[in-house]
């Protein structure tokens, strides 16, 4: 049974071969957007969450994704939060969307710190040339960043339709990638003496839930988040991706089911002579459709091996020329293996079927 599967398969191995070709089409339109959207995703809530912090401050209604408007937190807000029981320390940033040609989405988030401040509470290192100096338009950009652009010391880049010049590179990325000094962004805002969010760390011995709930009951009017959730509240903040990504994967495993299904048809239609050769020397109705069934399971799982692969080899081409992230999941890989066999089987169903119910005679004489 398994050398005639095959045979069936390599007798017209163009046609195969580009049905293997369209399933797998389908599985890189899947994994590598699914995986392209919950990676960009949490990586950015990851890098967001790397600086030093375990809690991060805010106005109301924000949880820390940069937006375009004005600040409005008093910068005074950081000393009252120094005093509450079981902080360590604090410090104040700004945060903001700016336009950038060079980005995917046409927008680009950047940090307004003191860097000083900021350094002491997430080890930010200058790695290359030197910080920023306060009051100019000057920036520093993390080592991936200067990698993907081939930025160098000296380079400028256009931030608020303006040239500031890339004087250092850092190490550890955290939160934005570019970060100037947060008075420049203030007076660019008209944002003077305000902040965006803080960023808390805590005592040793405190818990993180102890010392937001201190700061929630001190600040009733504020949202307190732990960075350590970040990632959660990014995906749920996003519910229109979910719906997308449902409808993508639905629409791919529907196409992959029609190739299949024409594959298949195709393949019975060509057969009908072989066909009845087979119910002829005896083989039962069952074990032709189950023929038929094998041969599409096969190049279902032919396709989707194929997809995964090259999945990976988009993956690896994208890391080469952006910062996206493309998060490759052994649960969507199951959850794809599972369901394009399932669609190979739904395919192959009505070619299955009309391959077991010819007539012997009908087939032997069909030319």
């Amino acid at each position: 049974m398994d050398s005639l599967v095959l045979s069936n398969m390599f007798h017209r191995p163009a046609r195969t071969a580009v049905s293997v070709l369209g399933i797998a089409v389908g599985v890189l339109l899947i994994v590598f957007t699914v995986g392209l959207a919950n990676g960009t995703i949490r990586e950015q809530a990851a890098r967001d969450a790397n600086v030093g912090a375990e809690l991060r401050f805010s106005s109301s209604g924000t949880i820390g994704i940069g937006g375009t408007d004005a600040f409005r937190l008093p910068a005074s807000v950081v000393d009252e939060i120094k005093q509450v029981e079981g902080v360590r320390t604090a410090v104040g940033i700004g945060q903001n969307s700016v336009d950038a040609t060079d980005n995917n989405t046409g927008k680009r988030t950047i940090d307004g710190v003191l860097l000083e401040e900021y350094s002491a509470i997430s080890g930010l290192r200058i790695v290359e040339g030197r910080a920023f100096a306060s009051g100019r338009d000057e920036a520093i950009i993390d080592t991936a960043f200067q990698r993907q652009k081939k930025f160098k010391i000296g380079d400028t880049i256009p931030i608020y339709e303006r040239p500031f010049t890339i004087v250092g590179t850092y190490e550890p990325a955290g939160g934005p990638r570019i970060k100037i000094p947060l008075d420049v962004m203030q007076t660019q805002l008209g944002s003077e003496g305000k902040i965006s969010s803080a960023l808390v760390a805590i005592e040793p011995t405190a818990t993180v839930d102890a010392v937001g709930q201190r700061l929630q009951e001190r600040f009733p009017e504020a949202q307190v988040i732990r960075m350590s959730d970040l990632e959660e509240l990014y995906m749920a903040g996003i519910p229109a991706m979910n719906v997308f990504l449902n409808v993508f994967i639905g629409i791919a495993a529907v196409i992959s089911a029609l190739v299949i299904l024409l594959t298949m048809y195709t393949t019975v239609t060509e057969r009908t002579r072989q066909i009845g050769i087979m119910k002829s020397l005896g083989m039962s109705n069952a074990k032709i459709a189950w023929t038929i069934t094998q041969e599409a399971l096969l190049i279902s799982l032919a396709g989707i091996v194929v997809g995964v692969v090259l999945t990976f080899a988009a993956r690896y081409g994208l890391n080469l020329i952006t910062t996206l992230e493309v998060e490759i999941s052994p649960l969507v890989i199951g959850i794809v293996l599972l369901v394009g066999l399932l669609v190979g089987a739904v395919g192959a169903l009505y070619p299955a079927l009309r391959a077991a119910r010819l007539d012997a005679v009908e087939a032997l004489s069909y030319e």
